[in-house]
Order: structure tokens, then sequence, then C-alpha cells
């Protein structure tokens, strides 16, 4: 190596997996090498690679700040790097990761040796570091289907809102069955264009992977697809944003045929731009008419096909859209009110809606429990008998392909006579999801209907809380004696929009 490095005049590495096969060989120029993607050397989250990076340098410095980042991020086993003097090997400078801090650093530089130098066994002490990983890591849950996340924060602005994001992103994730091991909030004058954080950031987030057994990443800023792709491709750390997750969740709680189909045309838009991220496999030819020519790309071929499918979803989420409307059409001709429940997530509105009908939709203290909109009749007790409508809950940065996606279900909104507008007020966090909720509103251009707050919740807040508010209804939907005011106001207001 050193000898060709000097014929050469470039630096050299050589990828050695544990085995002692040698994985690949790297040809640098005379600053640095660089390491590539390492698709074909995977490892679970919370261990490290298996290989060990050994490259030349031409000079007599060791290791460097770009090598420790290498060492950190790709989580290999050990970094060294050889020395040359006069055309001959010099030393050989080696570091290793640390389950823990010593004196503020994450790794340690073993004392430089000859390489002829009888050394110690190199695969018992990468065995011995991981050992120690594995002791201090706790039992991990990803073997059990249940993925151990690091939620991650990139903002420009306060920190106290990126903070409340941040526990709005954890209620997510238990939303979505993830286990959350750790929380990272960095603030940055600008968000950097590859990694969104900074890269000392980023070995750090791999470092704290490793030691607490993490096998997902989880951001609470939307990433373009290369972020996702540097990122992943320099932790081997699974990465979903904000919006990927909202999507997930839906996915999974979508019971109606509807609300599947609205689903699946949301997430094939999120997924479409994230096709030309693949890597180099995806370009091999197909063959053309009679095997003669290029053909099509595997790539255009996938990105097709996804075209397609949106088309037909599209063609019979319109046919879904003309059922509702025919069912409105119905209704206005018997001339019946419609209620709609509007609100941020998880405010209690399928809880309000069981206690004045009675029934027994699903409701949980959970984000996004339930989705599928629910109509129920309710009669007064002047025997004024109306529909009320729950419908899907709203949340701060809602995916814009989602609420495309929504639009037939929240064209109920529309033919509503009177919203409830269903306000949390033991979140202490309420005026903001007030503020989201009456923008988002306005961007569905339903200004015009009347709107009603109730505020919920208030047997978990003081009488000083309540008395914040004065241009509403407070309740406790699970508590049907605090309903008594509220039913008086909803029949004056639908009988003065009769008239």
């Amino acid at each position: 190596m050193a000898s060709l490095t000097v014929e050469l005049n470039r630096q050299l590495g050589l990828l050695v997996h544990r085995s002692g096969k040698v994985e690949q060989v790297i040809v640098g120029d005379h600053e640095r090498i660089v390491i590539p993607v390492l698709d074909q050397v995977r490892c679970s989250g919370g261990r490290l690679r298996g290989l060990r990076c050994i490259h030349t340098t031409l000079g007599n410095k060791g290791l460097n700040e770009e090598d420790i980042m290498d060492m950190a991020c790709l989580r290999l086993d050990l970094m060294s790097v050889l020395t040359i003097t006069d055309g001959y090997p010099d030393l050989l400078h080696t570091a290793h990761l640390l389950p823990g801090k010593v004196e503020d650093r994450d790794w340690q530089q073993l004392t430089p040796v000859h390489p002829a130098a009888p050394q110690q066994s190199c695969i018992e002490l990468i065995e011995s570091i991981e050992e120690e990983f594995a002791r201090l890591r706790p039992i991990r849950a990803v073997d059990k289907g249940i993925d151990r996340a690091i939620l991650i924060s990139v903002s420009t602005g306060a920190r106290h809102v990126a903070e409340d994001s941040m526990l709005e992103l954890a209620e997510l994730a238990r939303a979505a069955n993830v286990q959350v091991v750790e929380q990272v909030v960095q603030r940055r004058r600008k968000m950097h264009p590859r990694f969104i954080l900074g890269r000392g950031k980023l070995m750090d987030i791999v470092l704290m992977s490793l030691r607490t057994g993490a096998n997902l990443l989880l951001f609470d800023q939307e990433l373009t697809p290369s972020q996702i792709r540097s990122v992943t491709n320099h932790t081997d750390l699974r990465v979903i944003d904000r919006t990927q997750l909202i999507l997930d969740i839906f996915a999974s709680r979508a019971l109606s045929r509807e609300g599947k189909l609205q689903i699946e045309m949301a997430q094939l838009k999120y997924l479409l731009p994230m096709l030309s991220t693949r890597d180099d496999a995806l370009s091999r030819l197909t063959g053309g008419i009679g095997a003669r020519g290029p053909g099509e790309t595997k790539l255009e071929i996938d990105r097709r096909r996804i075209n397609d499918r949106i088309a037909r979803l599209a063609k019979e989420l319109k046919g879904v859209a003309r059922q509702r409307y025919h069912r409105r059409t119905r209704r206005r001709k018997h001339d019946v009110p419609v209620i709609s429940l509007v609100g941020y997530t998880n405010a209690g509105k399928s809880t309000l809606l069981n206690t004045l009908t009675k029934s027994e939709i699903l409701a949980e203290d959970m984000l996004f429990a339930t989705l599928d909109p629910t109509s129920r009749r309710l009669r007064f007790p002047t025997d004024l008998e109306v529909i009320i409508t729950d419908t899907v809950g709203f949340i701060r940065h809602l995916p814009a392909e989602l609420l495309k996606a929504f639009a037939s279900t929240l064209e109920e909104l529309i033919e509503a006579d009177l919203l409830l507008h269903v306000i949390d007020l033991s979140n202490p966090a309420w005026r903001e999801q007030v503020t989201v909720v009456d923008d988002l509103l306005r961007d569905l251009d339903l200004g015009m209907i009347p709107c009603l707050r109730v505020y919920n919740k208030i047997d978990k807040v003081t009488s000083d809380v309540r008395g914040q508010v004065d241009d509403g209804i407070c309740i406790s939907a699970v508590d049907k004696d605090t309903l008594q005011a509220l039913l008086p106001v909803i029949e004056d207001q639908l009988l003065a929009r009769q008239r």
C-alpha cells in the first residue's frame, strides 16, 4: 500500500471484514479518500458494522476530523491511518468508538505503532468494544415489532416552539407504536442543504443509536428525497419525516374503503418523487421491441405504474364523492340540519359524539385514533332532529397531499349548518391549536359557516384556566351533565339559521 501510494501520489484505502476478507479497495486523491455507500454491508441498529478501514496518507499526520466522522457515522469497527516517510511505512494510527464518553470524547485513539511491531489482536479489541456497547444498551424491542426511535428537530426559530412540536411528534410516535428512546433539538441559522443538521450533531446521533439500540430516526421537519438518502447513507438507520409518519398512522387506522383509497393515493403521491433517489441498480435495461434498443429503465416503469395507480384511485374516489353527494342531496330534501365536529386531533370530538348520541365509536386518548367520518342522528328535547358528523382531526403541518386526498371527505363540512370547534382546554398549547384549525378552515373556504367553540376537558383544568375563555361553552365530553348548557345554544343557532 505504501509503495502504490507513493507511485500513484494518491491515498489508498481498504475496507476489511472481521473475517479478514478485503471488501473494497478505495483509490482517493492526494488529500483524502471517500468511502462509498456501503449498501452491501448492512448492520442492525445498535451494532458496529463489522468493517474496519485502513488507509494511507502522504505525510506524517495521522487521524484527522474527517476520519473520526467517517468512523462514527458509518459505525466502523476501527479507523487506521498509515503514515509514510521516504516512501516506506512509518506509523499506524488507530482509533475506535467508546460506549461512553471519556474526557468529553466518544472515541479513543490508540498509541501509534509500526505495522511490523507485535500488536494486540484487533478482533479481540473489536469484540470487547461491542460487548460493552451491548452491556450498557437497554433491552431492544425491535425484534418484537416495536421500533426504537430518536426524535430529531432542526429549527431556525424559537426553541420553545421546536420543543412544543417535539412533544406532538412524540405523541405521533406513540400513536404509530414506536418507542421513543431519545430526543434531539438543534437550532441553526440555516438548514444544512444535505443533512439538514450539522455533521457533528449527526455523529452524536449515530453514537446515541449505538448506546440506545435505536434503529429509526424521526425528523420533525419535512425532508427532501436527497436529504433522506444522505442521512440514511451516512447513518445506516431508517429515516422518516413527520409527513411519512402521519401517512403511516393514517394507513394503519383507515377502516372504510374510501379512507383506504384516500390514504393510498396520498402515500403514492408522497412516494413518487422519492423514486429518483433509488440507486443505480434500478437503471438496468429491460429490453426493447424484439430485444433491440435500450427499452425502459426500471425507474421509469415504476414511475409509470404509480401514475397509473394514482389515476385509477382518482377515478374510484370520484365515484365515492358522487355517492356522498347523493346522500347529502337526500338529507337536504328532508331538510335535516347537519352539525359537523371539527378541531385539533385528540381534542375529544369522538367522545363528544358518543356522549351526545349514546354511540360507541372508537375514542382513545391518542392522536388520530379515528379517521373515517361518522354520522349519527341527534334529537333535541324540542323534537328537533339533526345529523351530527365527526370528521378527521387537524394537526399543524398537515401534509398537503393528505389534505387533497381527504377533499371528498371534507366536502361534508361545506354542507354543514353549524360547526362545533372542539378545543382541548387541558393542552398547554390550546391557543396555537385553535389558530391551526381556524387557518385550515379558512383554507377550506369554510369561514362563512357559523362556528361555535366548545372548550372540552374542563375536568382536567383549574378554574383560572376556565376563566380565560369567554367566547364559547365549557364542557367535559365524558360528563353528560356538563352538556346541558351546550344543547340550547346549538338549538338556538340552528333555528336562527333556518329563519
